[in-house]
């Protein structure tokens, strides 16, 4: 009897154990697959740097910095480039040329060249790849990958169609590309990622060269900020900061005592979007008077903005009988408060989105009417 209650007890538990290895090996199976399936549905995505390169045959990915961001062969820089042809040009910068490259049949991007002989460059360089490498925003520049070769560094960006809107307002075209509503959602999409550095990164990220050259415009005019070189991470309240930027952009309380927060990007919102307006048939931020003398466009402006007789006639004649003037005296009054000489005076930037938001809704809905008179027409 006790022979049989043991064999009993011998087989119980070779059956449990049995089961314990079947459960152990599907758990194991299951979470093998599960993962085999997330990394493939990420790379359908495309949403990492390398994904989007590795799709392209003529792409040497040599490795990757910190982990993060892909490091491209020079060689193949130097052959997207044409050997860095000057007709490749997209815009000069501080410390080298931004070149438009040719990787494959369905990829141009584009190329910062930087002669870093300084170890101001090289400092610009590792900020930029360090900040964009954890980036990911819609109006925010994408980072492709970077390579290095002896004292020159490379960084690859997507490519923007219609360059800056620097190049919009101030070039050949003199702003005629952009209409009024065109203008607002620009506005509207640089706001939305100084948003996204001043108030979801963590730290917080301050660009500090906030301008019209830096905001990029894709093919459909969709606005990115790029240019992460001067950015400063968690520079809420801090002094003394080592003065950079663009004069005519710069807030008043950096310029004077190098007290830099984020409200010091608001100033520089603030001018882009009295270039938005195209002031006096595109004043620039800075205008030179004579040979020692210069006149910023807040300077000229500030009367102007706060006076509602004056300001339909400073407005560029392009956008002039385009907009309601209710809205026009909202977006000026919103700049007035972005440029104030005092910061607290200032609004975050979340509240100029919001009040962008608004208005732009309105612009929308005003665009809709006009659209459906002209049908009726």
């Amino acid at each position: 009897m006790k022979l049989i209650l043991m064999l009993f007890m011998v087989l119980l538990l070779l059956l449990i154990l049995s089961f314990i290895c079947i459960w152990i090996y599907h758990n194991n199976y299951s979470s093998k697959s599960k993962r085999k399936n997330v990394q493939n549905i990420d790379s359908e995505k495309g949403n990492t740097p390398t994904q989007i390169l590795s799709k392209f045959s003529s792409i040497e990915l040599v490795g990757m910095k910190k982990g993060i961001v892909p490091i491209i062969d020079y060689k193949q820089i130097e052959k997207s480039t044409n050997s860095f042809e000057e007709n490749n040009i997209l815009g000069v910068g501080g410390f080298g040329c931004v070149y438009k490259a040719h990787f494959d049949e369905n990829l141009d991007v584009a190329v910062k060249k930087l002669h870093c002989q300084t170890q101001n460059a090289e400092t610009e360089f590792e900020n930029e790849v360090e900040l964009l490498s954890k980036i990911q925003h819609p109006n925010v520049i994408s980072l492709l990958g970077c390579s290095i070769n002896g004292d020159m560094r490379f960084i690859v960006y997507e490519l923007m169609q219609n360059e800056s809107l620097e190049a919009q307002l101030h070039g050949p075209s003199q702003g005629s590309r952009l209409t009024w509503y065109m203008r607002m959602k620009i506005a509207l999409d640089t706001a939305r990622g100084l948003e996204y550095l001043h108030e979801h990164c963590y730290p917080p990220v301050i660009h500090r060269d906030m301008k019209s050259s830096n905001i990029l415009l894709d093919a459909n005019f969709n606005a990115k900020l790029s240019d992460f070189g001067l950015a400063i991470i968690d520079g809420s309240q801090k002094k003394n900061i080592k003065l950079s930027g663009t004069l005519g952009y710069v807030a008043p309380e950096y310029l004077l005592d190098g007290k830099l927060t984020d409200k010091s990007d608001v100033y520089g919102y603030g001018v882009v979007l009295l270039e938005l307006l195209e002031l006096l048939l595109g004043r620039k931020p800075v205008e030179k008077l004579a040979q020692v003398q210069c006149q910023s466009l807040v300077t000229w402006a500030m009367p102007q903005l706060t006076d509602r007789s004056k300001l339909p006639n400073i407005v560029d004649p392009v956008i002039k009988d385009t907009m309601d003037l209710k809205h026009l005296y909202q977006v000026a009054a919103v700049a007035v408060l972005c440029v104030q000489r005092e910061p607290s005076y200032r609004p975050l930037i979340k509240d100029v989105l919001h009040s962008l938001i608004n208005q732009t809704c309105f612009v929308i809905v005003r665009l809709h009417q006009l659209i459906l008179r002209r049908k009726r027409n």
